[in-house]
């Protein structure tokens, strides 16, 4: 089920919140997982099983956890406080096996769903060039959300392993956190050792309820009415063959997916945490106006935080961090960002753009950096964009030759030049005040707050109560205008389903 449509905004979301807050229910957690599991199936009833699987064999890992630190009997410590301090360097072999054994199967169950054609594939490329018989198997489809379940389970048992947390003994409690509806398909991606209170004790108040909503709104908008209408020009030019695209209509291509992707994916996220909020729990923020950023580091600390949070905290520091030797240091920056990209699918073309990145952090590692910041501003924001938007082209080309050709385009090389795709076939008065917007939208909020400071006393409105009254009465008419113009795009039908949901 998709957020951003009819079903679940008005049949699914009203019935959940209805049957979740109503006053009488004492058992919250035990009327979460059904309605995660009916959100899940909506898609697709045969991954619920995989799901479900998922959870249960993670819980007894956890359980396992349990036995050899000695906890299998006794009160449920799970909400005891715990010191969040490095790896468990008295662990017991049977621990290490143990999360050895948990980190094989979780990471196994991603890679035989999501990763076994793309090897046989390449394996049969190769048997072909020798002359043997290729290999024959059927399509495999990866259960919607499968990368972000799975490094949830492996929080957990990462968490557990490293005494960040202690092992649940009532398997609800586990299965809200792998299941949770509103982050199961595509984030934001939150820690074990985050989420472990409030799974168990949380509470939803008024304050809490109007900020899920008003969040939820500002997602559904992004989603709605920038991404998707962004979306379209995206996908028709994206659809030419590269070679045949003209410098400017390349350009637009990529600047307006740039924009597609950052709303449909921050829209996403803003509407996971207004549902979480509006639930009783707090899921940690994923963007921070990212297309601001100064340098590739930087922009890797704004997109997709929880991500980068995840990679650093379970691959990078246990790798060795920064506390190892420079080469060692730029191996694990590489290693790191190959595995985001094979992460974000299994394709050449994402193993190249998580390659770039890393590739462009060693750099600025090396010393690229230094030089960098003492340049100016506009000169490290340019350098940024570029590396991104340029890495956009691998992350949206179907495949490697196609991104190299409209690199090529990019770049002048195009044999489009006058031809048949011209500017005018893509622009229009929407698509224009999309683009305005969006890139309106990009800069930070504090900005927008700063203006309509200013902007209610030239109104006339003078005390400080008149202003506060005069900005809540104008946000609270944007939020339900912004409601209702997503509403009519929506049933006007224009749905399109979110990109991360093929991770």
């Amino acid at each position: 089920m998709v957020f951003s449509s009819v079903p679940f905004l008005f049949f699914f979301l009203p019935v959940a919140l209805t049957v979740y807050l109503l006053p009488w229910n004492r058992w919250r957690n035990a009327t979460l997982l059904p309605l995660s599991l009916t959100f899940y199936a909506w898609g697709g009833p045969e991954s619920v099983g995989i799901l479900v699987i998922s959870i249960l064999v993670n819980y007894l890992f956890g359980m396992g956890f349990s036995v050899t630190k000695g906890l299998s009997s006794g009160a449920d410590r799970s909400l005891s406080p715990v010191s969040v301090g490095g790896p468990d360097l008295h662990a017991s072999r049977a621990q290490k096996l143990l999360l050895a054994t948990g980190i094989i199967f979780n990471v196994g169950f991603l890679f035989y769903y999501k990763y076994v054609n793309f090897l046989v594939e390449n394996i049969n490329i190769l048997t072909r060039w020798l002359g043997a018989q290729p290999i024959a198997l059927g399509k495999l489809y990866a259960p919607a959300g499968i990368s972000f379940f799975t490094f949830h389970a492996l929080s957990y048992l990462i968490d557990l392993y490293h005494g960040h947390a202690e092992p649940i003994k009532n398997p609800l409690y586990l299965a809200n956190y792998i299941s949770f509806f509103p982050k199961l398909l595509a984030g934001p991606i939150i820690q074990y050792h985050d989420a472990r209170k409030d799974l168990v004790t949380r509470s939803v108040t008024i304050d809490s309820f109007l900020s899920g909503i008003e969040r939820f709104i500002l997602g559904l908008g992004k989603k709605v009415l920038l991404a998707n209408p962004l979306a379209t020009v995206a996908d028709r030019i994206f659809l030419i063959p590269a070679d045949e695209l003209a410098f400017n209509v390349a350009w637009l291509g990529v600047i307006v997916y740039s924009l597609q992707i950052f709303f449909d994916f921050a829209g996403y996220s803003d509407m996971a945490i207004g549902l979480a909020r509006m639930l009783g729990f707090e899921l940690p923020e994923n963007f921070n106006y990212p297309y601001i950023a100064q340098s590739v580091r930087d922009f890797w600390r704004r997109w997709h935080i929880s991500l980068s949070r995840w990679l650093r905290d379970y691959l990078y520091i246990p790798f060795g961090g920064n506390r190892c030797s420079m080469p060692r240091q730029y191996f694990n920056l590489i290693t790191v960002f190959l595995v985001c990209g094979l992460w974000h699918g299994a394709s050449w073309n994402f193993i190249v753009w998580g390659l770039w990145y890393g590739v462009f952090l060693v750099l600025e590692r090396a010393g690229f950096a230094a030089r960098l910041s003492s340049a100016a501003r506009p000169l490290r924001h340019m350098y940024t964009l570029l590396v991104v938007v340029v890495g956009w082209v691998f992350f949206r080309s179907d495949t490697l030759a196609h991104a190299l050709s409209y690199l090529k385009s990019m770049a002048g090389g195009g044999a489009g030049a006058g031809g048949r795709y011209g500017l005018g076939m893509f622009l229009n008065n929407e698509v224009v005040l999309c683009l305005l917007v969006g890139l309106l939208c990009s800069l930070p909020s504090q900005t927008w707050k700063e203006a309509a400071t200013r902007l209610i006393p030239s109104l006339g409105v003078r005390g400080p109560g008149e202003q506060l009254l005069s900005l809540s009465s104008i946000y609270v008419a944007f939020l339900a205008s912004l409601f209702l113009l997503s509403c009519m795009s929506l049933a006007g039908g224009t749905h399109k389903a979110f990109i991360y949901f093929k991770f």
